[in-house]
């Protein structure tokens, strides 16, 4: 069954749910990552992306996410402020692109970026469109149609929301805004000709139904990029006692998501420091194809120049 779905995907047809609930049973896990490996290479090549970003505003966020450091219900120690320096924006992007990192983003807490603020990170965008080589991306929330406007006449080319997980788990997880809520700012942005990356969190008690739930709901929306974080519990957050799923576990979930999802950008982002180097190596092998470089948000994340010498290893071309 395995090679049959492989050879179905590989031909350019999808996979229905219930295909690939069978998929993430597989009792051999290399079958499966071998199988996503060879999906991800016809579609993506060898070719994998690279981005930063930065905690543009920390903190005070009012949202309830249970798995968020930064929301304002939760005493997490997190740092808080309320915009990051412009010459520091600046100095940090300059690094990575000196780097040779493609992507950067500016990330900020809260609901939504109003249009005063946007105005301040709107002219730090400009500034790197005009003294970088960095593809721009943005992640400031649900955002009205001035404010993404006015972020893609600044020179973002891509915007990030997250769903986080599946649509008919999130409530268990948010009450302050929904899934629609986030929708409807993906749908903004594409109509705004911006590129999208959207995609979630594994390992808040979910299954792996709600994961397959999640990669299909990105399917039916067409986006772009596709992060998949790897809960770290955070003291202080709803979550943190929260027992950690295997390295098994995010093996055989990448893989589902590259057969469900067969030529977008599948992206390492928070969670990646607590998997062995042979984990990481399987699952770059297995589907995944686009990493997020340096530190995270408030976790620590994995040093560029490993990165870039995990990647000369594995036969990784950087985008």
């Amino acid at each position: 069954m395995l090679n049959e779905l492989k050879n179905r995907v590989l031909s350019g047809k999808q996979i229905s749910f219930d295909e690939a609930v069978e998929i993430a049973r597989w009792h051999d896990v290399d079958e499966l990552c071998d199988a996503a490996g060879e999906i991800c290479r016809k579609f993506c090549g060898n070719r994998v992306d690279t981005c930063s970003i930065i905690n543009a505003r920390s903190g005070r966020c009012g949202e309830d996410c249970k798995w968020c450091a930064q929301s304002a219900r939760f005493h997490t120690g997190v740092n808080e402020y309320e915009m990051a320096g412009e010459e520091d924006i600046l100095a940090l992007a300059r690094h990575n692109d000196g780097k040779g990192i493609h992507r950067f983003s500016l990330v900020t807490s809260g609901r939504r970026v109003g249009s005063r603020d946007m105005e301040y990170f709107c002219g730090v965008y400009r500034r790197l469109r005009n003294e970088t080589r960095l593809h721009l991306c943005a992640s400031m929330g649900l955002l009205g149609e001035k404010e993404m406007e006015m972020l893609r006449d600044a020179g973002v080319q891509r915007y990030h929301c997250n769903l986080e997980t599946a649509p008919s788990y999130f409530s268990s997880l948010c009450t302050t805004h929904t899934t629609d809520d986030k929708i409807a700012t993906i749908r903004l942005a594409k109509r705004m000709g911006m590129a999208v990356c959207s995609g979630g969190i594994i390992g808040m008690g979910e299954t792996m139904e709600h994961r397959i739930e999640l990669a299909m709901t990105l399917r039916d929306l067409g986006v772009d990029s596709v992060p998949i974080n790897i809960l770290v519990p955070i003291h202080g957050t709803p979550l943190q006692d929260m027992p950690p799923i295997s390295e098994e576990e995010v093996m055989r979930t990448v893989a589902v998501f590259r057969f469900i999802l067969p030529d977008k950008f599948l992206r390492f982002a928070g969670g990646r420091a607590r998997l062995s180097k042979e984990a990481e190596r399987r699952i770059l092998t297995g589907g995944m194809n686009g990493v997020i470089m340096g530190d995270l948000l408030t976790t620590i994340g994995n040093r560029i120049d490993e990165d870039r010498e995990l990647f000369r290893s594995l036969g990784l071309e950087p985008v």
